[in-house]
């Protein structure tokens, strides 16, 4: 049995900080994203992110937007409500670029209007990563509602695409809001579903 003090790490897998270790938060209120996933999903992406701006909301240790970041993305922000998780996100953001990082403590679902307030103002769009805890987590149980429901506020003038990654077998509605499913891909246990604004 491994021993619950033990740190998780990950590297950043490419670009500018490419092998920098980031902490991994407490497994018990964090789910970290596969490295399969996000090698599936910055493949996907190429060059679309490089100077622009992204949103991971739910980030935990912040390794899909420090990936993201690394791989050229210009602005980053992050949402994270666990105290914990949040201490280890700006530790892992402190190895990289801070003045490029925007950290949103507290609840994603009250923070993502401040968020959306900036992209306005500069009149900006994002890709925005929701990656949130399983629903079957203790106390998570309409965690998917309230993250369709968000997904479908956004307005889509901050848009640029939507990825969800969510349990595998959760099949999510074919539109949200003014967004339409895009695709899905299946890793195990963990699907990637991408949602665009046509």
């Amino acid at each position: 049995m491994k021993n619950n003090s033990k740190k998780f790490t990950k590297k950043i897998i490419s670009g500018k900080f490419k092998g920098k270790i980031l902490n991994l938060p407490s497994k018990t209120t964090t789910r970290s994203s596969k490295t399969i996933v996000l090698e599936s999903f910055f493949n996907t992406l190429q060059f679309d992110i490089v100077g622009a701006n992204f949103v991971e909301v739910f980030s935990g240790s912040g390794s899909i937007g420090l990936e993201a970041l690394s791989r050229g993305a210009e602005k980053i922000f992050f949402m994270e409500k666990d105290r914990d998780a949040l201490k280890t996100l700006k530790s892992n953001i402190s190895q990289t670029d801070p003045s490029a990082c925007r950290v949103f403590g507290g609840d994603s679902f009250s923070n993502i209007n401040a968020v959306v307030s900036e992209l306005k103002k500069f009149n900006e769009e994002a890709y925005f990563y929701i990656d949130p805890p399983f629903s079957i987590r203790e106390g998570m149980e309409d965690i998917y509602d309230k993250t369709m429901n968000l997904i479908a506020s956004l307005p889509s003038e901050v848009v640029n695409i939507i990825i969800v990654e969510h349990m595998t077998g959760l099949e999510l509605e074919e539109t949200l809001g003014s967004y339409t499913k895009k695709k899905s891909k299946k890793f195990g246990n963990t699907t990637l579903t991408y949602f665009i604004n046509e």
